[in-house]
């Protein structure tokens, strides 16, 4: 192993604070990654790291050397830099909720493999935040505010939580009047956290409040698909993201329900580990996804 690669696996075992995580990261084995820390602490003579039994953190030593390899690393990522009109090459791997990548995003990462053939696509479904360093990602799209975490985000669009029903539920039970009307009413659930209950503005007030509304579910379930069979078939009224049952709305086989209600957007986000020396292909996805998401159907509350 020469020594520029040395340096390489340092810097990831810092930013994955882990030698597995480095591993994962590096796409290399648990046992080259130690052997490598290993050897570079050899090298320079002195421990670089403290290994506890959760994390890894850099001694005084090991914090010089790492800064002095990150303009290493930095500069040499500046010499060989991709042309920015050259081919797109390698692999991406992007991370996206299941039934929003599903339904938006495959689309349109199978139409960019057909504009640039060289590259390959790896996409992992997973509704959990998934940690882009730890699992070696260089993408992720996240529905919902962000942690502040120092990463890049850039946002493609906004959804929001909209009330459903059926014509031929409404037809047998009637329009609640109001949320809180909402507990006489057969409910289709498919939080996942285990609460039974839904939070609202307060169309009433002026300042928009929240408030929540404890629920008696008819049925619940731990994913979207099965809520709005149920909803569809007039079991009842379930509470999906708009662009699950923009289709359904736009053809009446599903009814928005007390729009004055509903709480505010969520955004729909890009995000990166950082802006910095990003390659030519996540950022050419970037744009690409950018302009694909941005007519993602969206509900304006003030509309009914």
């Amino acid at each position: 192993m020469d020594r520029f690669d040395e340096l390489q696996i340092f810097v990831a075992i810092l930013d994955a604070g882990s030698l597995s995580g480095a591993a994962r990261r590096l796409r290399r084995s648990a046992p080259a990654v130690t052997r490598a820390l290993a050897a570079l602490e050899e090298r320079v003579g002195t421990r670089l790291v403290e290994r506890t039994t959760r994390r890894l953190a850099p001694t005084e030593a090991g914090l010089r050397l790492a800064e002095m390899a990150r303009r290493v690393l930095a500069d040499y990522d500046d010499a060989v830099r991709e042309d920015d009109n050259a081919p797109l090459r390698g692999r991406l791997r992007i991370t996206v909720p299941t039934v929003f990548g599903r339904r938006h995003v495959a689309p349109a990462m199978i139409d960019f493999l057909d504009l640039h053939p060289a590259l390959q696509v790896e996409l992992v479904f997973n509704d959990r935040n998934l940690d882009l360093i730890e699992h070696g990602l260089d993408l992720a799209l996240r529905i919902g505010a962000l942690p502040d975490t120092g990463m890049m985000a850039r946002q493609v669009g906004q959804v929001r939580r909209v009330l459903v029903a059926s014509p031929a539920y409404l037809a047998r039970r009637g329009c609640p009047a109001s949320a809180r009307a909402l507990d006489a009413h057969d409910i289709i659930f498919s939080e996942q956290r285990g609460a039974t209950e839904w939070r609202f503005s307060d169309g009433e007030r002026a300042d928009g409040r929240e408030f929540a509304v404890r629920l008696a579910p008819r049925l619940i379930v731990n994913e979207i698909d099965t809520m709005l069979l149920a909803v569809l078939a007039g079991r009842g009224i379930g509470r999906p993201l708009s662009y699950q049952v923009a289709e359904q709305l736009a053809d009446g086989t599903l009814v928005r329900l007390l729009p004055g209600y509903e709480l505010a957007p969520l955004p729909v986000q890009l995000l990166v580990p950082s802006a910095r020396h990003m390659a030519p292909r996540v950022r050419a996805c970037i744009d690409f996804l950018a302009r694909r998401l941005a007519a993602l159907p969206v509900l304006d509350p003030t509309v009914a």
